[in-house]
């Protein structure tokens, strides 16, 4: 008789530690893992659903972010490279125009995958359990949004249907803090110990890795920066510099069309250690800016950076950018001589003067008499992600910087004077651009009745 040997593959799961153990105990409706940087949240929580969607056939996950395209360089890679194997028969499918991206289970279980951002895809299909990553990006309705999505399938794969997010502590009034304080969000607490690539439970110790990454990444951050991302703790800065005036709520505003009547403006900072920040700013009636696109990179040289200028911007295209009306630089001679050398376009030097420019800046993010800012950013402005920037748990764009903004205190000096030069680039070019427009004189002075 013939018989056919079945090879039996076992893959090793790893070691699974503190907050996803717990994860994996509670049958709360709504989680949240909440830690510092680098405690292995994402990977513990996708490794989970992971085996959820392997044990239960025909599941259905979504795994989402606000903004679409940062799934991909973030949670998704940690899933691709690090939770799949391909002995597991997991197929990916790319989405098309009326359905989203997925990883296709050999049992009929669905990791779907798609941006808050762009929820028509998903917005009539149901889930049996949703995981938010890095969710003190979205905002309430992004949360009730998913929430609504869960544990409405006629027959509920799952144990329990739950909607799971992560993230890095924030501010102390953030939403997400204030519903876990109030137990509508089951807090979980992960901890720098509950990665294994970082302490090694045997000795109780670091991990070569761990060290570096804990006194060398991590402690290297100062204020509040150092409070949220090394030891996890709700903090807000004292003395930022736009304290009273800056309010993400209202700031921060979705993507909407801008008719290509509205003037343009670039704002440019130099630097290459530093990131070089070029934001593009369209002027509506009311006279309010709005910033509609951002690069925030660094390591790149001027002329390349032009390059990227002009490829977004697409001038003379169709669809493309009206040219700007003015582009506002820093005063670095050689960097604005190479710029307008690769761009073919003058700039102008910047209004440089610290204090007015910042009275200037904070007077436009305070709401006007209809209710809205005069200072606005699309919340997709920012190209693409820097990478070294992310490692490092610096500020990747000028919306990130506002709660790290400082006044320098040191030495006797009082608050209100001079701002610590940290974090300050991105808002460094919403100075250079709103000077420009508020505090730079025309040329046109009025005398004994005529304009000069």
């Amino acid at each position: 008789m013939n018989m056919t040997a079945v090879e039996k593959i076992v893959i090793p799961a790893p070691e699974l530690r503190g907050a996803v153990l717990e994860l994996a105990q509670c049958n709360d409706i709504e989680v949240g893992i909440d830690g510092p940087a680098g405690t292995g949240k994402t990977f513990g929580i996708l490794y989970y659903l992971h085996l959820l969607l392997l044990k239960y056939p025909g599941a259905r996950i979504l795994v989402a972010r606000k903004h679409n395209t940062d799934l991909a360089g973030s949670a998704m890679a940690t899933f691709r490279d690090n939770v799949l194997d391909e002995r597991e028969g997991v197929h990916y499918f790319g989405g098309n125009k009326v359905r989203p991206a997925e990883y296709m289970y050999p049992n009929g279980s669905e990791l779907v995958v798609n941006g808050l951002d762009k929820p028509g895809k998903v917005k009539s299909m149901e889930f049996d359990a949703i995981y938010i990553n890095e969710a003190t990006e979205c905002t309430l309705d992004d949360i009730e949004f998913c929430r609504m999505r869960i544990g409405r399938r006629r027959k509920v794969r799952l144990p329990h249907k739950q909607l799971i997010m992560d993230f890095n502590p924030d501010a102390p009034t953030h939403f997400l803090n204030q519903r876990m304080n109030e137990g509508v969000t089951r807090r979980i607490l992960s901890r720098h110990e509950d990665n294994p690539f970082l302490w090694d439970a045997k000795t109780q110790d670091w991990t070569p890795e761990g060290r570096e990454y804990i006194f060398g990444i991590l402690g290297g951050l100062t204020g509040v920066r150092l409070a949220r991302y090394r030891y996890g703790i709700w903090a807000a800065a004292e003395g930022t510099v736009y304290e009273g005036s800056w309010d993400r709520a209202k700031n921060v505003i979705p993507r909407v069309p801008l008719p290509s009547s509205y003037p343009r403006y670039l704002g440019i900072d130099f630097g290459y250690t530093n990131p070089f920040v070029c934001k593009w700013y369209a002027q509506d009636p009311d006279g309010r800016l709005i910033c509609y696109r951002e690069i925030y990179k660094t390591k790149t040289l001027v002329e390349d950076h032009a390059a990227e200028i002009k490829r977004l911007s697409r001038w003379g295209e169709k669809d493309g950018d009206p040219l700007p009306r003015a582009i506002i630089c820093d005063h670095d001679a050689e960097d604005r001589a190479t710029l307008e050398r690769h761009l073919g376009l003058n700039t102008t030097a910047a209004h440089k003067t610290v204090s007015d420019g910042i009275q200037a800046v904070a007077s436009r993010l305070r709401p006007a008499g209809d209710g809205k800012p005069r200072l606005m950013y699309f919340d997709d402005c920012l190209v693409v992600v820097d990478p070294e920037l992310a490692r490092l748990k610096k500020p990747t764009q000028t919306i990130n910087e506002f709660d790290s903004y400082i006044w320098d205190t040191r030495n006797g000096a009082k608050r209100g004077e001079v701002p610590v030069k940290e974090y300050d680039h991105g808002c460094d070019t919403d100075r250079y651009v709103v000077a420009f427009h508020d505090l730079t004189p025309s040329g046109v002075s009025y005398v004994k009745g005529f304009w000069q």
